[in-house]
């Protein structure tokens, strides 16, 4: 499918605007509108869910769509840990964690594919459940302003600190798998001894 039309396909207008929704998010909580910014981020989260189911019922899986769609997860995930940074919501650690762990996993990532390396890097079962703890934590650092309780102060404070500990161990475990395939690449491309 060329690349124009894949742009127009459902799915990949749901990530585009997915992409559209940051800035505002951005602004809301910047502006200390913690409700309008919630919103946003559910509604961000929905459009995540629905292109993937629409990608498979209309059967409009595209390659854009196949890189596009992470890439504007990451964004969107770094994005909102920065800003929460900024504001002093987010410990600095935190999110420096975060950060690099998703910087390197798309850097190496990027270079791999340019390079012909590997041209498939599927998320692992931890990495998704890594995502799944940064969308709660954010979740409840933005409602925590909202309804200032002393079960979710704590609640977000323990989730900050898992996600940290989340952050290293993924990226712990991602590099693993990359050392292990790029060695089972190169051991099959060397000639044997006859």
């Amino acid at each position: 499918m060329p690349i124009l039309r894949q742009f127009r396909a459902a799915p990949n207008l749901l990530t585009l605007l997915r992409l559209f929704i940051i800035p505002f998010l951005v602004i809301a909580i910047l502006d200390g509108r913690f409700k309008t910014a919630f919103v946003l981020f559910v509604l961000a989260g929905v459009s995540d869910g629905l292109d993937g189911l629409l990608a498979r019922w209309l059967k409009q899986q595209t390659s854009l769509g196949l890189y596009l769609d992470p890439i504007a997860d990451k964004l969107l995930l770094s994005t909102l840990f920065l800003v929460f940074t900024h504001v002093g919501l987010v410990p600095r650690y935190v999110t420096v964690l975060v950060f690099s762990r998703d910087l390197g996993l798309v850097l190496i990532g990027t270079v791999l594919f340019a390079t012909h390396t590997l041209r498939e890097f599927r998320p692992t079962l931890f990495g998704k459940l890594n995502t799944c703890i940064q969308i709660a934590t954010l979740a409840l650092v933005m409602v925590d302003p909202i309804h200032p309780l002393p079960s979710i102060h704590a609640s977000r404070s323990w989730l900050l600190h898992i996600t940290a500990y989340c952050a290293i161990v993924s990226a712990a475990e991602y590099m693993w798998i990359m050392v292990r395939r790029l060695n089972a690449t190169s051991n099959a491309a060397m000639p044997t001894a006859e």
